[in-house]
């Protein structure tokens, strides 16, 4: 088989794989859950390619996660529920049904700026959703947090439930409101350094993080975006403490004192 830039044959050689006796055993060990976390981690890769401006990885790392649509449609496909084209058609459906603006007629295309529009086609979605989920035998949601997915990144589903909660009115109006809360939090976890368990202070600290992500919400900014970037600040100051603490001290790096450390890592940071 020879690679292509066609999607078909992509597809092909996921089927290949998934072909009992003749494919892939590690492939056909596979389910939904196992292939899962794999999905995650190729989506957050794309997101480092991307922080790195590095484009041949962004077109390798996007290659991958392709690789995790066809692989969860060529399960589903298996089971008999859908497959990779019905993949494609709903998400082609959504688009031009959420752009009435582009795909519409001369009507539609004239309310280009119309406000409230594309919450108003999510809401129209929403609710078509929760009634097919009824007909399929689930339980409609019992509140309205509950369409926010848990597995996503922790920053991410708090800056998700405080804007959906902000839509009906429960929220603070003023970031120094949640500056005020973030300082109060924080004495919260102070309080608990002396006698508190494991699991209260466990507690506390998700309570600052998740005021800290409320806080960056009110800025208008990403916090798994703003988390990214001191991470990767972080490795840049650490490595330069690496590459010079030994011709710095004559010592290795366990070695080191905090403060020869501390001296190196205000050198990177005023570089």
């Amino acid at each position: 088989m020879t690679p292509s830039k066609d999607i078909s044959r992509l597809i092909e050689i996921m089927a290949a794989l998934r072909t009992p006796e003749t494919g892939c055993p590690w492939d056909l060990e596979q389910d939904f859950g196992t292939i899962a976390p794999f999905t995650v981690e190729e989506a957050y890769e794309v997101a480092d390619a991307i922080d790195r401006g590095d484009m041949e990885a962004l077109k390798l790392e996007l290659g991958d996660l392709l690789l995790q649509s066809v692989y969860h449609a060529r399960m589903a496909e298996e089971a008999g529920h859908f497959d990779f084209s019905d993949v494609v058609e709903a998400i082609t459906s959504k688009m031009i049904r959420r752009h009435p603006h582009v795909f519409g007629d001369a009507q539609a295309r004239s309310a280009r700026s119309a406000k409230g529009q594309w919450e108003k086609i999510k809401a129209e979605e929403k609710a078509e959703l929760a009634a097919a989920r009824q007909a399929r035998g689930f339980e409609p949601p019992a509140s309205m947090l509950d369409d926010i997915p848990s597995a996503l990144p922790g920053l991410m589903v708090a800056v998700k439930l405080q804007a959906h909660a902000s839509k009906v009115g429960f929220d603070w109006h003023d970031p120094r409101a949640v500056i005020a809360k973030i300082r109060e939090e924080l004495d919260e976890v102070e309080a608990e350094l002396d006698t508190g368990t494991q699991q209260s202070m466990a507690e506390e600290v998700g309570d600052v993080l998740f005021a800290v992500a409320n806080l960056a919400r009110h800025l208008r900014l990403d916090p798994e975006g703003a988390i990214r970037s001191t991470n990767a600040k972080f490795r840049k100051r650490f490595n330069h403490i690496e590459n010079n603490i030994a011709a710095r001290t004559g010592k290795k790096l366990g070695e080191a004192s905090l403060e020869e450390m501390e001296a190196l890592w205000l050198e990177a940071k005023q570089k």
